[in-house]
């Protein structure tokens, strides 16, 4: 007859029951047969899709079930989890271990101890601070989708006019799905541009996609106040509003933390060692109220995704096993749809980088998703930041319709694992015409930034030209003069690729800035010049980058 062991039993409470707190669950039950688990959910669901809510209001996701991933009866049975939903932790005392939950099914009070804690509760939506903002919606739990489903149903789709404010990725995806409802859709954003992770001339053509599709953009502009029937904007304009939904960021959670003492950042986040360890022991912080160290900068900052949130539950789970397991930098790839485009970003942008005093190269391509010849391929624009010393990637921006997310996929792996820019030259990728190219786009930054890397290309950005000019340089458009008269950049010379030897003459002896539609018969131009003792460069993406940038 045999005996089981006797273990001693471990509490562990967790705050919180969406990604990262039920990531950490399920997990620690599989590294911990034994331990005591109980997590505590102040909304009455845990475990659903919320990065799937907007596509549940706009249609695309028929059955509102298919949002709710996990049950507490469900995570009880097949991990012995012991889940909690409507209770409220309202307070956290670390001297003796213990918190106080709020049951709000039948309006008691208890205190519950910890062996150990930690600390979920994510982020909450920010309201802004203005006359009406009573009126605001917000997306954040399957609640907040009901309130809004219901708002919705409400209002005659033929009249009814819906602002959303701010125009990051849940602004664009409410935008997006609230139009397909056949709503008059307006996107109110403070910063000049939409999706504050991508640089000015890679959101244009998104900006100009969205107008096409109904969506009114009214950017560089604030909410200021709001009543019955509009919003009132700071550059004093007002826009009709029926219903208002608030979508201008999110702030961490971090209510509990702070009164019960612990250190946060300068973000709000909960500062956590690379264990997840909070500044008072037996407490750990994941997911969006904590801090993260951001792979490029360096530095703390907030990464609110699903992906590193679930990474953060896995990890913590691991370390309180007994693992040697510590924090990931945080990249911050993110993707969103906008009707039929896909944007994708990781790391920085120039902008931040160039304002941080960082020297950087940058490259922009634009090239297909797949062989040309097969039927169906789709114009990419793919924009890379490197770091000029190390050949490191700092930043990747992809926009298009096919194939943005594969790219972006292989540019987040080859960043995670410290790839060089021009290393992306060697990468061997899965290839047929229907598929991609001999020459992957991926491939092809490689390419490019092998000949910046060995000084075999010189190239120049957009929002330098007008530098150059003023300082006598000479803009030569090597594009064929039927492209050429179909429209061009102001002051710049036409002088075809092919006729380029026979008219140095018409150079001047001048500093060249040379240019192309896209930037691989500038590369061509640049090497034919240099190697004729005229200083050129190539503008980077031709002049469809350009283009982008002023439209």
């Amino acid at each position: 007859m045999s005996t089981s062991p006797t273990h001693r039993t471990r509490r562990i409470l967790v705050i919180g029951g969406v990604a990262a707190g039920m990531s950490f669950a399920t997990r620690m039950r599989r590294r911990d047969e034994h331990a005591e688990i109980i997590i505590f959910e102040r909304s009455g669901h845990v475990s659903f899709a919320n990065c799937g809510l907007a596509y549940y209001l706009g249609g695309v996701i028929t059955d509102r079930d298919e949002l709710l991933l996990q049950t507490p009866a469900g995570l009880g049975s097949r991990f012995g989890l012991d889940v909690r939903v409507n209770h409220n932790v309202t307070a956290i005392d670390p001297t003796q271990r213990s918190i106080t939950v709020h049951n709000h099914v039948d309006d008691t009070i208890s205190t519950e101890s910890y062996d150990e804690l930690v600390i979920a509760t994510g982020a909450s939506a920010v309201i802004p601070a203005i006359a009406g903002s009573e009126r605001m919606l917000v997306l954040r739990n399957i609640e907040d989708v009901d309130l809004l489903q219901s708002s919705l149903d409400a209002l005659d789709p033929s009249t009814a006019n819906v602002v959303v404010l701010g125009a990051g990725y849940i602004g664009i995806e409410m935008a997006e799905n609230l139009a397909k409802r056949g709503l008059s859709v307006t996107l109110v954003q403070r910063p000049a541009h939409v999706l504050g992770t991508f640089d000015s001339e890679m959101v244009t053509p998104i900006e100009a996609h969205l107008r096409e599709n109904g969506v009114a953009l009214h950017l560089g502009t604030e909410a200021i106040a709001m009543d019955d029937t509009s919003v009132q904007l700071s550059d004093g304009s007002s826009v009709a509003a029926d219903l208002v939904v608030a979508a201008v960021g999110v702030r961490p959670d971090n209510g509990l933390a702070v009164h019960a003492g612990l250190a946060t950042g300068p973000t709000g986040g909960i500062r956590v060692s690379a264990g997840y360890q909070t500044s008072a022991p037996h407490i750990y912080a994941i997911g969006d109220v904590a801090e993260k160290v951001g792979a490029i900068s360096g530095e703390h900052e907030l990464v609110s995704l699903a992906g590193p949130a679930n990474r953060d539950g896995r990890y913590l789970a691991d370390t309180l096993a007994g693992d040697e397991v510590h924090s990931k930098p945080a990249l911050g790839t993110a993707i969103v749809g906008v009707f039929d485009l896909t944007a994708a970003s990781l790391g920085s942008t120039e902008r931040a980088l160039r304002a941080a005093g960082r020297d950087i190269r940058v490259i922009h391509t634009h090239p297909v998703s797949h062989a040309g010849y097969y039927p169906g391929a789709q114009s990419l624009s793919l924009k890379l930041i490197i770091d000029t010393a190390t050949d490191l990637i700092l930043g990747a921006q992809v926009v298009g319709r096919e194939g943005v997310d594969k790219r972006m996929d292989v540019l987040a792996t080859a960043t995670s694992v410290g790839l060089t820019a021009s290393a992306l030259a060697d990468l061997e990728l899965a290839y047929a015409p229907q598929y991609g190219s001999a020459k992957d786009p991926i491939n092809h930054l490689g390419y490019v930034a092998k000949n910046l890397r060995d000084d075999l290309s010189a190239s120049i950005q957009w929002h330098e030209i007008d530098a150059e000019l003023e300082a006598g340089t000479l803009l030569v458009d090597v594009r064929t003069p039927a492209e050429f008269a179909l429209g061009a950049i102001p002051h710049a010379v036409n002088i075809p690729l092919d006729d380029l030897r026979s008219r140095f003459g018409e150079l001047d002896d001048r500093r060249v800035i040379v240019h192309c539609q896209v930037g691989q018969r500038g590369h061509t131009a640049v090497r034919i010049l240099t190697q004729h003792g005229i200083d050129a460069v190539n503008l980077d993406g031709g002049y469809r980058t350009w283009l982008a940038a002023n439209a």
